[in-house]
């Protein structure tokens, strides 16, 4: 299985709401004692979690051309779309809203967009982390913001919660996790 954090490279982006994928990445890497090397044009980890050969996957190629990390990965650990997570911001969800979805639309979401593109196609698990929509202005300057002081108050939580509904995924598979998660 391959999980892909999206997120952008650097610094200056690191609590931008676009890089929420990153941080549930990191969180997952430190759960289970994986460290990352760089090769794919990404940070990549490889570890097992119950029985199951992992890699999780922080693509080094901006938002935009995640796609061709995440092509490079598939290729090297043959692993087929199917069994690709990508877990990553969501403007479509108010924030802290988090969904699993398995293919679909890319909503815009260049990531998504260029995964779709060099993955060869949208039957990809995906873990949804709502950030919501911007009160006004632009969306690509509100992704690429941080996220404000009252939505940091619960972010860690947040992002435990995004981080053990994809490690539901890697466990049990998608469709128990959806139906332990989405309970209402």
């Amino acid at each position: 299985m391959l999980i892909v954090g999206l997120g952008n490279p650097g610094t200056q982006y690191a609590g931008n709401r676009h890089n929420v994928g990153f941080m549930i990445c990191d969180l997952l890497a430190e759960r289970w004692r994986a460290t990352y090397k760089d090769k794919f044009q990404a940070h990549f980890a490889k570890t097992t979690v119950g029985g199951e050969d992992v890699v999780l996957l922080k693509p080094m190629t901006y938002m935009n051309l995640s796609g061709e990390s995440v092509q490079k990965a598939m290729h090297f650990f043959k692993v087929p779309l199917q069994e690709v997570v990508v877990v990553h911001d969501e403007l479509d969800h108010a924030y802290g809203e988090i969904r699993i979805k398995v293919g679909g639309g890319t909503a815009g979401h260049n990531g998504l967009k260029s995964i779709v593109r060099h993955g060869g196609g949208n039957d990809f698990v995906r873990v949804r982390f709502g950030i919501g929509r911007p009160r006004g202005g632009p969306v690509d300057k509100y992704v690429l913001s941080d996220f404000s002081a009252e939505e940091k108050g619960d972010l860690g939580t947040l992002v435990e919660r995004a981080a053990d509904m994809t490690e539901e995924v890697v466990r049990s598979g998608t469709e128990k996790a959806m139906r332990k998660f989405h309970r209402r």
